[in-house]
């Protein structure tokens, strides 16, 4: 069985629909047009809307029946600040503002989910449809939830996806634990003393200092963490100096850690301080860390997950079934997991071949600036979030 009928017979629409989101990206909590497009294609569909949560959100509410059962489809509306490669149409027209990541189809799955359920109403009960703002690194989830969003518009069960080139395409990939990682922020500051550069001996040199510490602390994942914890921690930015022949008064290092288990987390982080102020004081600096913990892992709820496949079986069979195996970027549908049960699936987008010879300008990854959405995984998105939410809602 293919994609839902009526879904598929509106898919050219929601085509041009989903590229005028992507000529027309907004960044982080900035998304008033998107926001204003959405409530407009919402409220033509008979869908009642609430504007301005957590900042640009915006939920529509869809009632039928006298079901008191309740189900979540969000999708996240922003993009990113990337200056695009491509020269197709439909291209930014924002300098600077990129759909780099997929949001564009995203928010499109969804409406176009939307714009089937309002028409058939084969459901009893109530669903939540919840654009959420602030996606990357904005915290938008967080800003939703501290408006209300759980207590305003309640639901039983939180549902999402992401368009993932690494899952082979037009598969929903899904699994019954750990989705997508933590996401943790961490800074060292390294305080020395200063010197001319042809007399480090005068000095506490914060930068070979800091130099120390980067190597030593890779030891917390080959040597302290076990080895059967999954954990990444990347040393991306190194801050020193602003001269050739000065030794600094101060050396910084900011990086980040991404783990499926929030002891291992726990773990990073006091090996992190540990090792860096001993370091430090072995060559008389003193180090201080920052740790920020932007994202949980996004872990799925069993039994949502088997709603999630018993629906992709229906539609597609069990071929169109991947067993996803987690990965280490990270997704703020986590916070919504922390307090309600749900399942967060991916679409399997291909690596790009989709697009018209001459139209892009690389390979489709995500955060890449010759990035554009397949289409094609548009109905396959909203088949699933209309399928879940008419099984669920019998």
């Amino acid at each position: 069985m293919p994609n839902i009928a009526r879904i598929e017979e509106l898919a050219p629409e929601f085509t041009q629909i989903r590229r005028e989101f992507h000529a027309h990206p907004e960044l982080s909590n900035k998304e008033f047009e998107t926001a204003k497009t959405i409530a407009r294609y919402l409220t033509e569909w008979g869908i009642e809307v609430h504007t301005g949560i957590g900042g640009t959100g915006v939920v529509g509410v869809l009632k039928n029946g006298n079901s008191p059962k309740r189900i979540a489809l969000r999708a996240d509306m922003d993009a990113l600040p990337i200056t695009e490669a491509n020269h197709f149409a439909h291209a930014s027209k924002n300098v600077g503002v990129m759909h780099a990541c997929g949001h564009d189809g995203h928010v499109t799955g969804l409406l176009l989910a939307a714009r089937y359920l309002a028409e058939t109403k084969n459901f009893n009960g109530t669903v939540n449809f919840v654009f959420q703002p602030g996606e990357e690194g904005g915290f938008g989830a967080q800003h939703m939830i501290a408006d209300g969003l759980l207590e305003k518009f309640p639901a039983d069960f939180y549902l999402g996806c992401h368009n993932w080139p690494e899952t082979p395409a037009m598969k929903i990939g899904i699994n019954k634990k750990a989705m997508m990682a933590s996401g943790n922020v961490f800074r060292i500051d390294v305080h020395g003393r200063g010197s001319h550069g042809a007399m480090p001996n005068l000095s506490k040199d914060p930068v070979f200092t800091a130099i120390q510490i980067c190597q030593a602390i890779q030891g917390i994942i080959t040597r302290i963490k076990r080895p059967i914890d999954p954990a990444v921690l990347s040393i991306c930015k190194i801050e020193a100096g602003t001269a050739y022949n000065v030794v600094p008064d101060q050396a910084s290092i900011l990086g980040t850690t991404r783990t499926f288990d929030n002891e291992v987390t726990n773990l990073i982080e006091k090996e992190l301080d540990q090792i860096s102020r001993c370091v430090a004081e072995a060559f008389g600096a003193e180090a201080k860390l920052t740790f920020t913990r932007q994202y949980s892992p996004v872990i799925n709820t069993p039994e949502c997950v088997d709603r999630v496949q018993d629906a992709v079986r229906e539609l597609f069979g069990e071929e169109g079934l991947h067993e996803q195996e987690p990965v280490m970027p990270s997704e703020d549908f986590a916070d919504y997991l922390e307090t309600t049960p749900g399942a967060f699936f991916f679409v399997g987008s291909g690596d790009g071949s989709h697009r018209l010879e001459g139209h892009g300008d690389g390979p489709c990854l995500l955060h890449n600036s010759s990035y554009d959405f397949n289409d094609a995984c548009l109905p396959i998105a909203a088949s699933v979030f209309a399928r879940v939410t008419e099984n669920y809602l019998r």
